[in-house]
């Protein structure tokens, strides 16, 4: 999952990305409201992190604009404790959520699970497809609960497979959803990935739709739906 940081204070925006890349996303950040609204026009986010005092342009009217364009990624606004009615603004301009300064790291990592969840449609912090468990609040996998150990890029991508359960998601998306702004993107290390996830797991959940890309699904599922289609 790719997230978006806007902060224009230094050292929160770096306390930020360091946490949220620690949690296994993969994020980038602007420190102005220019930056902010370019990106967000032009990179896929998953969700954003938003703060509203910025320089350029203000947060409010950065997410007025990604809304009036048609950009339905969710929205986590920061605001000062005793500025109500900067989070009554926020939420007019589309904000999903908010937390006041100051804050802690833990709360904001909580609420971007939620809104990632409800994004997906998904209630539960748990997300589980066949054998499959993620929980999505210690990033741990487990098959038939038995823990199974991933890297951070191969985690990013079940997670993201898993969100999308049952969808088709091309390696192009997987491409620009598992790897920040700065990173090296070849689409061809998916197949990679892929592979090795199919190995760790040791079910057949991930498969290859070919020419378009793979979905993770429940193989009883995959069965019942062959079995329709010849009926």
């Amino acid at each position: 999952m790719r997230l978006l940081v806007v902060e224009d204070d230094l050292d929160l925006s770096r306390q930020l990305v360091s946490a949220l890349s620690d949690a296994g996303y993969a994020v980038d950040a602007a420190h102005d409201g220019e930056e902010a609204h370019f990106l967000g026009e032009t990179e896929p986010y998953d969700a954003v992190v938003l703060d509203l005092g910025l320089p350029e342009m203000d947060g409010v009217t950065v997410l007025e604009k990604w809304r009036r364009d048609g950009h339905a990624m969710p929205v986590l606004i920061l605001t000062a404790r005793d500025r109500w009615r900067d989070k009554v603004a926020g939420f007019d301009a589309g904000a999903d959520d908010y937390v006041a300064k100051p804050f802690h790291t833990e709360e904001i990592l909580a609420r971007l699970r939620a809104l990632l969840r409800r994004a997906a449609g998904h209630a539960s912090p748990e997300l589980e497809c066949g054998p499959l468990t993620i929980d999505t609040r210690a990033a741990k996998v487990m098959v038939d609960g038995t823990p199974i150990k991933l890297t951070s890029l191969e985690y990013r991508l079940l997670a993201y497979l898993m969100h999308h359960r049952g969808k088709v998601v091309s390696r192009t998306e997987l491409v620009e959803h598992l790897y920040d702004q700065d990173f090296d993107r070849d689409s061809n290390t998916i197949e990679v990935f892929v592979g090795r996830l199919r190995k760790k797991l040791g079910v057949n959940l991930i498969h290859t739709v070919r020419g378009l890309g793979y979905r993770l699904s429940d193989p009883a599922e995959e069965t019942a739906g062959e079995a329709e289609g010849k009926a």
